[in-house]
């Protein structure tokens, strides 16, 4: 308890002890950006002095030190020295999230070599040139004209995928075809096994729809196959989800036993796989999908916005006959018709040879640019020429810490609470594009920052 008493001591803030949890810090932090968020401290209200708050609170000083910092990093407080800490001004519900400055290097969202969009705009003025161009503009087949098909089919056998016309659907992108799968073939309290770091955007689509994400233990080469059959000894477990090429966002590659592995716990505990292999064109050539291994229950998804064009939004999916009705009904009801002009678009490049050409020149610029990353921060094992890195940061600093403060460096990243699933949630990790960067200098500015901020994180993030 306190040794002195505050009962009748003015204090502009007196959190309740009781509402916190360890780690206190980050508790406190969030208590008090929620008092500013809904308006009850008001822009520069002076908050207790650190001392004071720890005193009242019974915490060491190191904590209300590192709360406040962890604010005044989010822009909620400022400090003035020899006065004290201020609640900001401007803030609100609306304005919480912290938007990428405007001369930002931008190291957080995956922009995938936009250098290569002139070729995409090619074969889209040779399609607007056809006769029957207006056509593409009406509604029409709303699962894809046998052209598309056909080149859907092409793309998927190029990287490892074997499968019929009537076994595809051509989604608007690979977040429209998560959605039609879990609102296809999963129902609310489904529970579904992820890895401890995921996919953010299947989170958020999972939590909406009320299905229970169940993370899973892994290492450097993804989900372990003894810690998901242990799990599914212990829990329903309905499917499963797994990027396993270029995994977003550790980046892990899992080798082909690793998913030979996976695929017999699977089978042998009736696991529907959702196989989201965007990165499926970065993978080493003979690289065998789940697909493969068992293709009565996986859903591969292939989307084209990182391998070939990241505005276009086309995504093929292979699927299982027998949900073959459930996914067809699934996708018309989302879908009048698929955006027949991007699936033309994708099309001529497959039929052409220019989408090879594309992820050729993809992969040599990526190639270049983890080169870069080399200079400033020691290699990660593989041959994979990788979009983003998945960066370990020193004991004591977070990820929400840690992006915060590149943000305040002028370098976007992103920091692992972002993908934290279960334990995930313990590790301190920041993830960041190298393909994102307008060029190469600029990436090289942005890894000097990073490389300098790490070096000399504030001595009260560490304590």
């Amino acid at each position: 308890m306190p040794f002195n008493s505050f009962e009748d001591y003015p204090m502009s803030w007196r959190p309740k002890r009781e509402e916190l949890e360890k780690p206190y810090y980050l508790s406190l932090a969030g208590l008090l950006e929620q008092e500013i968020v809904e308006g009850r401290l008001q822009a520069h209200t002076k908050l207790p002095p650190q001392r004071e708050l720890a005193d009242f609170l019974d915490f060491n000083v190191s904590t209300i030190t590192r709360a406040y910092k962890l604010c005044e990093l989010k822009g909620l407080l400022y400090a003035v020295t020899g006065r004290g800490t201020f609640v900001a001004s401007g803030i609100c519900a609306g304005d919480t999230f912290i938007e990428k400055k405007s001369r930002c290097i931008e190291m957080g969202m995956i922009k995938p070599f936009y250098e290569t969009n002139d070729m995409v705009l090619e074969a889209a003025r040779a399609i607007l040139k056809r006769g029957d161009a207006a056509g593409l503009l009406e509604y029409n087949n709303p699962l894809g004209t046998d052209r598309q098909l056909c080149a859907a089919v092409c793309w998927l056998q190029r990287h490892g995928v074997r499968v019929e016309k009537r076994g595809v659907l051509i989604a608007a992108g690979a977040q429209n075809a998560l959605s039609v799968i879990l609102l296809s073939l999963f129902q609310a309290g489904d529970k579904i096994a992820v890895d401890e770091f995921t996919y953010t955007n299947f989170k958020g689509l999972a939590n909406l729809l009320q299905i229970q994400l169940i993370a899973v233990r892994g290492d450097n080469y993804g989900m372990l196959p003894e810690a998901l059959e242990a799990l599914c000894k212990n829990t329903e477990i309905r499917g499963a989800y797994l990027m396993p090429t270029c995994s977003n966002p550790t980046g892990a590659f899992m080798p082909q036993d690793r998913r030979k592995e996976l695929a017999e716990v699977m089978m042998r505990f009736n696991l529907l796989l959702i196989e989201d292999d965007i990165y499926s064109f970065l993978a080493p050539q003979g690289t065998v999908s789940f697909f493969s291994f068992m293709p009565k229950q996986t859903l591969h998804i292939c989307s084209l916005s990182k391998s070939l064009c990241a505005g276009m939004r086309v995504a093929f999916v292979a699927f299982p006959e027998q949900y073959r009705d459930r996914l067809v009904s699934g996708m018309l009801h989302m879908n009048l018709k698929t955006v027949a002009l991007n699936a033309e678009i994708m099309a001529e490049l497959i039929e052409s040879g220019k989408a090879d050409e594309i992820v050729q020149k993809k992969i040599e610029l990526a190639v270049r640019r983890n080169q870069i990353y080399e200079k400033f921060f020691q290699k990660e094992e593989g041959n994979i020429a990788r979009f983003f890195h998945w960066m370990k940061l020193p004991s004591g600093l977070t990820g929400e810490e840690a992006e915060l403060l590149a943000l305040q460096n002028g370098v976007h990243v992103l920091g692992s609470h972002r993908f934290a699933q279960g334990g995930g949630e313990k590790a301190a990790f920041l993830r960041l594009s190298v393909v994102s960067p307008d060029t190469e200098a600029e990436l090289m500015r942005g890894l000097k920052v990073l490389r300098n901020m790490l070096q000399e994180v504030p001595v009260s993030l560490l304590v």
